[in-house]
């Protein structure tokens, strides 16, 4: 049983499909709708266009050797910004968006930031987000760098689609190995080169050996692996692709097992081509060995348009219940107000039986505009529920506009059943347009998030509180890619207050926003009284406070100019003699367009669960594209019975998280209680100048070379300009943000389902060992009895002086006395220290240590990473300076060497 039950969580994590739908689609060996768009705020450049194409091109080429005649790019668009001249041969986009791309070329937050690389956050085989080019890259020649731009392509197209890591690491570039020799953490391992230490100055470097770091063994911290440029290795393309020989991925009998790399960490070892091989891409696909090479890859230009957005919305008799048709108005008419961009087009429908166009397209100039829409939002909710109808009215009112259904967005909301919807899918998928579903209350048609599946759109659960309804239409916004446009919610929350009661609140509006805020309260049976006050003391009343012509029982406050930086207070009085809800919206845009916003975004990594497959809840929280760290995130999951799951999201590197620090917040799901859908809403707090921006590099990204040895020289590539460490992470405002991540939908949970006996505890990914004396110390992140939730019940510790011991079998190993060792709740930092059962340790020792963890039924977690402990006991100071250990040959000769060549 338990057995089993770790193969269904192992196979769960690696084979399913994680949320972002990208549409490339594997046909006769050639992948196809493969989206590479430009950012807004690129300047316009031909050049950049075809580079592209060239990178492309060479990338199909190397790609189809790689996976051994496997796979090639039959078909790439070119997403073009709205911001460039138009030309004939750039056609319309149908539902690419800068947002769904699978490649962004765009500025990096950071001069130093070229790296090209990977947002990958998934587990071991799950697709990534996206590839991230910046133009200077594309631009300009990176051969010596990274190799050329096609193989770097592939580099990264790995990361993306297969889900594998880099085999390399920057924050520990050397390890012992087993056989008592340091080496650079590589893949594979005779790939050769020189371990010296570099030190530059303006146009002048020098060179000398690495020494040994006399407490722990290895290389000191500033030792730097440089390869030799002629290799024989072919492998691999997960570890340095810019070198001439390389042409394959590390399989079985080249991987590294050792190196503690990303990819032993999170693949279990297994080597990249393993990894490949398991993806749904080549289950059932041949080797076409017939031909040489593969054909080139065909380019289309499309060119992004206007956005053009049309509300098809549901006022049929079942929306008179639980005043879901006045929720639905409070919420569109926010929408409408606040979230749309100002020069969108707008157009509504209301539908029952049948479909009536309220407005065709209007342009959305000023703010007043919005008001000839709003005041034809449906006041009486009758008839039956014809969806198709309002969809097909939806198409007429942007076609009678004189705009294409291609590519523009129509906001589905409905909370009936329909049984024909299906029979206008074909019709749907004609459109091009791009339709997004609002699924309010526990009925809404089951087959409401086809329509968005198979549009690119978005899908959202809202139960039948206003809140859900205003969050996910604050959700859909500009898919252009400019996060200026973008409005950002900073506070949604619904207060229950009781009659004649006040209830105040606080929300913290940073410098990086402040731009076209709204101050929102919405009431169920009388409007309350309302104070807000600025953090300089301005005070607005209900006075200031614009409410709805049209009674949809919702007050307005648009604050004037740039909202103040700091903390904002409100107060509101329910008047009334019984209680009743309230709810308070405040949304706010980018304070300027060269002001970078916070953002926040989440998602589950996947659409659907059967159950007892967990899922993980994801946020990204950045700044640009700078991770943002030491915040809190909370994630509140609810289930079409109101039920609500809060979780704390953790940026902790251990359990669900794949990178400590890297402003990706992380946490399993496992509280199922019901099938149907369910919501998911993150909340991101900074409070009390703890967060701060961090300024590292990314991971899962091509390595910078610093040079190469040739002919016994070393020649160094222009040096990679570095973040100052006391600009490594730099501290920022205070902030609040709020966002919905898309529904998704449970299947298979039995009657009365008790976690705790199906989920063993999490993995232990973390572990690491080192000699203290003649102990060894351990510390690692606690799981939790349920993965990362709870307290497990007890550790196994087992130890060997055999790497393969502890991986190949595990329960053989020599088990450490644990009876003192209590877990502490999941997330929490466990230390361990323990006095080896061996006779005689001398120096150069090394011991392998691993864990699992118990947890009920006799669950118990999959083997940790192995860590390695060594002794390593200091030599005598000598009398001359160290030149270091085990230096070879060719070292001795780069040592003599005072002034180092550079490759422009």
């Amino acid at each position: 049983m338990v057995f089993s039950l770790k193969v269904i969580l192992f196979l769960s994590l690696l084979l399913l499909p994680v949320l972002k739908s990208s549409r490339v689609t594997l046909n006769n060996n050639g992948y196809d709708g493969i989206v590479i768009a430009i950012n807004p705020s690129v300047p316009e450049d031909e050049k950049l266009i075809q580079n592209i194409k060239a990178m492309v091109t060479e990338a199909s080429a190397y790609l189809f050797y790689a996976t051994k005649r496997r796979v090639f790019f039959r078909n790439v668009s070119i997403l073009i910004p709205m911001t460039w001249k138009s030309k004939p041969e750039y056609l319309m986009p149908k539902q690419e968006s800068y947002d769904q791309a699978d490649v962004i070329v765009a500025e990096p937050s950071l001069k130093y930031g070229d790296d090209p690389y990977t947002l990958q956050y998934g587990q071991c085989g799950e697709k990534g987000k996206y590839i991230h080019f910046t133009p200077n890259f594309l631009l300009t020649n990176n051969l010596p760098i990274y190799g050329t731009r096609g193989k770097v392509f592939v580099h990264e197209w790995s990361h993306l689609r297969w889900g594998i890591f880099d085999e390399y690491n920057e924050d520990q570039p050397f390890y012992i190995s087993r056989r008592n020799t340091i080496e650079a953490t590589r893949c594979p391992t005779h790939i050769t080169g020189a371990n010296v230490v570099l030190n530059c100055k303006k146009s002048r470097c020098i060179t000398r050996p690495c020494r040994r770091d006399s407490k722990t063994g290895l290389y000191e911290a500033n030792c730097t692996f440089i390869p030799n440029r002629s290799q024989t290795a072919k492998d691999s393309i997960m570890f340095m692709q810019n070198l001439d020989s390389v042409t394959e991925f590390c399989t079985e009998e080249t991987h590294n097992t050792e190196a503690p790399n990303l990819q032993n960490k999170m693949c279990n070892h297994k080597s990249t081509w393993d990894i490949i091989m398991r993806s749904e891409d080549f289950q059932d696909l041949s080797p076409m060995t017939e031909i040489k090479s593969p054909p080139h890859p065909t380019f289309s230009l499309l060119k992004s348009k206007q956005r053009v957005v049309c509300l098809v919305l549901d006022k049929s008799g079942s929306m008179a219940a639980e005043d879901r048709l006045f929720r639905m108005n409070q919420a569109a008419e926010l929408y409408l107000i606040q979230i749309i961009e100002k020069g969108s087009f707008v157009g509504m429908v209301t539908f029952d039986s049948h479909a009536q166009i309220q407005n065709n397209l209007i342009k959305i100039t000023d703010d007043n505009t919005y008001q000839m829409i709003t005041a034809n939002l449906p006041q009486e909710a009758r008839g039956g529920t014809s969806i198709c109808n309002g969809l097909k009215a939806g198409f007429q009112a942007i076609s009678q506009s004189n705009q294409s259904t291609l590519g523009s967005e129509i906001i589905l909301l409905t909370d009936g059943e329909d049984d024909q919807i299906s029979s206008c899918f074909e019709e749907v998928k004609q459109s091009g347009a791009i339709i997004h579903t609002i699924a309010l209350g526990p009925s809404a048609e089951k087959e409401l998030e086809t329509l968005s599946n198979m549009t690119r759109g978005h899908r959202f659960y809202a139960h039948n509180d206003i809140n859900g309804l205003i969050d996910a239409f604050s959700r859909i916004s500009s898919r252009s890619g400019s996060i200026f446009q973008q409005a950002l919610q900073l506070e949604s929350k619904a207060l229950n207050i009781p009659e004649k009661k006040w209830v105040n609140g606080t929300v913290p509006v940073d410098s990086t926003v402040g731009n076209d805020t709204f101050f929102v309260v919405t009431w169920t049976i009388q409007k309350p009284e309302i104070i807000l006050q600025g953090p300089k003391g301005k005070k607005f009343t209900t006075l200031d406070f614009q409410e709805d012509k049209l009674n949809i029982r919702s007050a307005r406050l648009r604050i004037p100019g740039i909202a103040e930086t700091g903390t904002w207070t409100y107060s509101l009085r329910n008047n009334h003699a019984q209680s009743q809800l309230l709810t308070v919206t405040m949304t706010t845009r980018a304070r300027s367009p060269t002001t970078l916003p916070v953002i926040a975004t989440a998602h589950m990594n996947r659409n659907t669960a059967h159950y007892p497959s967990p899922m993980i809840v994801y946020a990204r929280v950045s700044q640009g594209f700078l991770p943002v760290l030491g915040i809190n995130v909370t994630a509140i999951i609810e289930n079409e019975d109101g039920r609500q799951v809060t979780l704390e999201l953790w940026d902790n590197g251990a359990g669900a998280d794949t990178v400590k620090n890297d402003g990706i917040y992380s946490r399993y799901f496992t509280d199922y209680h019901r099938n149907g859908r369910y919501s998911l809403k993150v909340h991101v707090q900074a409070r009390k100048n703890t967060a701060r921006l961090s300024l590292r590099q990314q991971q899962n990204k091509a390595l910078y070379i610093p040079g190469y040895v040739e002919n016994g020289k070393i020649i160094l590539n222009p040096p990679k300009p570095e973040a100052k460490d006391d600009v490594a992470e730099a501290q920022i405002d205070d902030f609040s943000r709020l966002t919905s991540g898309e529904s998704f939908i449970v299947s298979g949970v039995p009657p009365n389902s008790n976690s705790s006996q199906v989920f063993p505890p999490g993995k232990i990914v973390d572990l690491e060992a080192k000699f203290q004396g003649d102990h060894i110390q351990l510390s690692w992140t606690a799981p939790g009895k349920v993965l990362d939730k709870g307290r497990a019940d007890s550790y196994i510790i087992r130890i060997s002086k055999y790497f393969r011991d502890l991986q190949q079998d595990f329960d053989k190993a020599a088990l450490i006395n644990t009876s003192g060792l209590i877990p502490k709740e999941a997330g929490s930092v466990e230390n361990f220290g323990f006095k080896p059962g061996y006779s005689k340790i001398e120096n150069g020792t090394t011991f392998y240590i691993a864990i699992q963890a118990t947890g009920e039924a006799s669950l118990t977690s999959e083997v940790s990473n192995i860590a390695q402990a060594t002794k390593f006991i200091p030599p005598p100071k000598p009398s001359s300076p160290d030149l270091g250990t085990n230096i070879s040959a060719i070292s001795f000769v780069i040592f003599g060497l005072a002034v180092i060549s550079y490759i422009f």
